[in-house]
């Protein structure tokens, strides 16, 4: 491992770099990948420096890209994410979440109850890396997976999501596109928030799909709470959170990755901010931050793979919500690990665009994924290789 880290560094020209003395990319090794590999390998290296506690050189994760795994692990974990699907759920029997059957409702349910304090909020990125932790922590003990959680990166697919090996409908994918449905319209998503009463618009091309995954594996998951009303109409636990199957719908779309995730977009996030408002801002495409690129690279392989992952309360479902949030946190975590002292914070408050409006998060307060996970302090979350209670890195 350490020798594969040391080529990368001196291929990217970063072997004598330090985290504030990152030497100038060529755009031609921004817009490869090869300066984002680079700059994964320095921050691999610097937050192998701070293991420690349980989190022992012999119990380090190692989170890879999808298809740098082998066929045979693939197959593995698309087992253990089926196995997940079937395990019942452990939320209480008290009629809060009567759709709530298996692990993998209770999970949906997990993000969707919180979608309005983790969103455009301060706990955006920490509370999401603590959600794939619980995700990832189920795998092991409930179904046997015990590598690191794979990630996508979108770059990779930015000129084509069918033939993606993570969407191309093989056996060693997460199934394919949906049933193609000519005709749709654009979407137009108005973003509100910003320093203008007047809304950002952003208009996406329909994608390639738009119904019931067509093939492979996951095109028979069930989906079972929701959908919510994004308008402000009344829901109550029966019609939002009730038992309301329906297939798994995906729309793959080259589209917003173009637009907002290439390997340009995330390079050029981690190298152009050195604090978490603008960091995680421009990573939202928060309003209030920046109105230029209002989608962000999280909105842009949300609507990459589209259908249910687009709705930002029960995405979840789809099992590329969480390659895609992985890969957020990747560049989340190279982003942190490049000036670690300096990266530990948080900025915001605890409410979606402060509405309603709400106290400052600081990293003394507490998040959590009950009843999966335990609360933990803020502060907690940022070393993941510290064992209180992360053990991982990215490669």
């Amino acid at each position: 491992m350490m020798q594969l880290l040391s080529t990368l560094l001196l291929a990217s020209g970063l072997a004598t770099a330090t985290p504030l003395n990152i030497p100038n990319f060529a755009q031609a090794a921004i817009d490869s990948g090869l300066a984002l590999k680079g700059l994964n390998a320095l921050a691999t290296l610097s937050a192998l420096t701070r293991s420690g506690g349980t989190c022992t050189q012999n119990k380090i994760k190692y989170r890879r890209e999808w298809r740098t795994l082998t066929k045979p692990d693939r197959r593995k974990f698309i087992a253990a994410v089926k196995c997940l699907q079937g395990k019942p759920s452990v939320l209480p029997k008290d009629g809060t979440v009567p759709g709530a059957i298996t692990l993998w409702d209770d999970l949906a349910y997990a993000h969707a109850w919180r979608t309005f304090f983790v969103h455009m909020s301060a706990t955006f990125l920490v509370w999401h890396r603590y959600f794939l932790f619980t995700y990832e922590s189920l795998l092991e003990t409930e179904c046997g997976w015990t590598q690191g959680l794979p990630y996508w990166e979108w770059g990779l697919d930015e000129h084509d999501m069918r033939g993606s090996p993570l969407f191309d409908g093989s056996d060693t994918s997460i199934g394919s596109d949906g049933v193609f449905i000519p005709g749709r319209p654009d979407f137009i998503l108005d973003i509100f928030g910003g320093p203008d009463p007047e809304p950002v618009r952003v208009v996406f091309p329909p994608g390639t799909g738009g119904g019931c995954i067509e093939r492979g594996p996951f095109s028979d998951t069930v989906v079972r709470i929701g959908p919510f009303p994004l308008d402000g109409t009344p829901w109550t636990n029966e019609t939002g959170y009730g038992n309301n199957p329906r297939c798994l719908d995906r729309d793959l779309n080259t589209n917003p990755i173009k637009r907002w995730s290439t390997f340009r977009n995330s390079t050029e996030l981690i190298l152009n901010y050195d604090n978490i408002r603008e960091f995680q801002g421009f990573l939202e495409g928060d309003p209030r931050v920046t109105t230029e690129k209002p989608i962000g690279i999280h909105g842009g392989g949300h609507w990459a793979v589209g259908g249910i992952t687009r709705d930002p309360i029960i995405s979840p479902y789809d099992p590329a919500f969480y390659f895609h949030h992985n890969q957020l946190d990747r560049i989340y975590w190279i982003w942190q690990n490049l000036d670690f002292d300096n990266r530990k914070d948080v900025f915001g408050t605890g409410t979606w665009g402060n509405f309603p409006p709400s106290p400052n998060v600081t990293v003394e307060d507490f998040i959590d994924v009950l009843p999966h996970k335990p609360a933990i302090k803020i502060k907690d979350s940022m070393n993941t290789v510290s064992g209180a209670p992360f053990c991982y890195v990215y490669v």
